[in-house]
């Protein structure tokens, strides 16, 4: 099954580098659209809100078809966004063109790691969503600063092109690769919005949410304070965030690992650990070595917690398990937003850089209370009296 899981990955690295890259290209983009880079800026928020609303429609329209032509369908879609960014002629054209490309994101990645889980034995399950999610992460190693580089070199349009020849080879990819017989349920999607109204659920995508918003909260801002309160140059931030960047890719493998030992547990550590080195950033950020060290370590543990939490999704949503996988992807680009926003409005109120991992730690706290939650809940749910209780019924 490496071959299905290896084609979703190279999509999920597409995907991953034209979601980010966008933000090491705002200059070029901006003087040459004839735009500010803070309406620039605005191309980032398009798409993150255009993921979190996209996913439900998109999951919608696709409910009824087999798994695999959804895969292929949604990065079809996903080589014409880009297609349409390389060719837009004005700021509103990228605009609906980037929005047309998140579309396709959190159903990609919200069906993509039901198909994962599905390829594999039961206690490999998230082991093959963090594989599949190993593309999103080597984005950030890989693609962002290629793409990145490739954009400043020869403008920055030929990075959506090299993205449009990668979404390409995806496609070929899941077609030759991706086996037909995937295991489907497709029933009343509009009934399967009920899930929505099973606690469980709901605490695993407030998971994600505020896992999301402890990072973006900190991670929008990391190349001022690196440059303002570390002093370090432009050229060495760059290679800090790749160092983060390999940091992340590795939390996400053993973030899999210890979801397939023994999820919750793991997820309540992961929590901890991610609260624990926020804190620390505060105090190690003045401090190159001790900076880059605490925000390697801060890699591992902010990606470590996406396949047990998209796991922890999956296994709550019983019977609609594709259409709450896709709606977790709305909840992680919420909290993008929302951390932006939130590290955003301190700043205007005053918080230094040099503080704004205070704030972080506390969204991490905010998740592992959930997390303590929805463990509490399990618990209770699982006692002998509920089970009673429920045989009555």
């Amino acid at each position: 099954m490496r071959m299905p899981l290896l084609a979703l990955a190279m999509a999920s690295f597409g995907i991953g580098t034209t979601e980010f890259v966008i933000m090491g290209l705002l200059p070029e983009v901006a003087a040459d659209l004839g735009v500010s880079i803070p309406a620039a800026g605005l191309l980032v928020t398009g798409y993150a809100m255009g993921v979190v609303i996209g996913a439900p429609i998109v999951a919608i329209i696709t409910n009824s078809l087999p798994r695999k032509a959804t895969l292929i369908g949604l990065s079809s879609m996903f080589v014409l966004g880009n297609f349409l960014c390389a060719v837009s002629p004005d700021y509103w054209m990228l605009m609906g063109a980037r929005i047309v490309t998140a579309f396709c994101h959190g159903a990609f990645f919200g069906i993509g790691a039901v198909v994962a889980s599905n390829l594999v034995p039961p206690n490999q399950r998230a082991s093959a969503i963090a594989l599949m999610f190993a593309g999103l992460t080597l984005a950030n190693v890989l693609g962002v600063p290629a793409g990145t580089a490739l954009g400043q070199a020869l403008g920055w349009r030929s990075t959506f092109w090299a993205v449009v020849f990668i979404g390409i080879a995806a496609v070929s990819a899941i077609a030759l690769w991706v086996p037909r017989n995937i295991p489907h349920s497709s029933g009343n999607i509009v009934s399967e919005f009920a899930v929505l109204k099973r606690p469980q659920v709901l605490l695993a995508m407030g998971m994600s949410i505020l896992a999301s918003a402890s990072l973006f909260t900190v991670f929008t801002y990391i190349a001022p304070l690196l440059r303002d309160v570390t002093g370090m140059s432009p050229h060495t931030v760059t290679w800090v965030l790749v160092l983060f960047g390999i940091g992340i890719t590795i939390g996400n493998i053993v973030g899999g690992k210890l979801a397939d030992w023994r999820l919750m547990p793991s997820l309540m550590g992961i929590f901890v650990g991610l609260a624990a080195v926020l804190v620390v950033l505060v105090f190690a950020v003045p401090f190159a070595v001790a900076a880059v060290a605490t925000i390697f370590v801060w890699g591992i543990l902010v990606f470590a917690v996406v396949p047990p939490i998209q796991m922890r999704v999956v296994d709550s949503a019983i019977g609609a398990p594709n259409l709450a996988s896709t709606l977790n992807q709305g909840a992680f680009n919420l909290g993008n937003a929302g951390g932006a926003w939130i590290g955003g409005a301190a700043i205007t109120l005053g918080v230094g850089y040099a503080e704004l991992p205070w704030v972080g730690a506390a969204l991490a706290v905010g998740a592992l209370g959930l997390c303590v939650a929805s463990q509490a809940l399990e618990r209770r749910e699982n006692s002998p009296l509920a089970q009673a209780a429920c045989e009555e019924c």
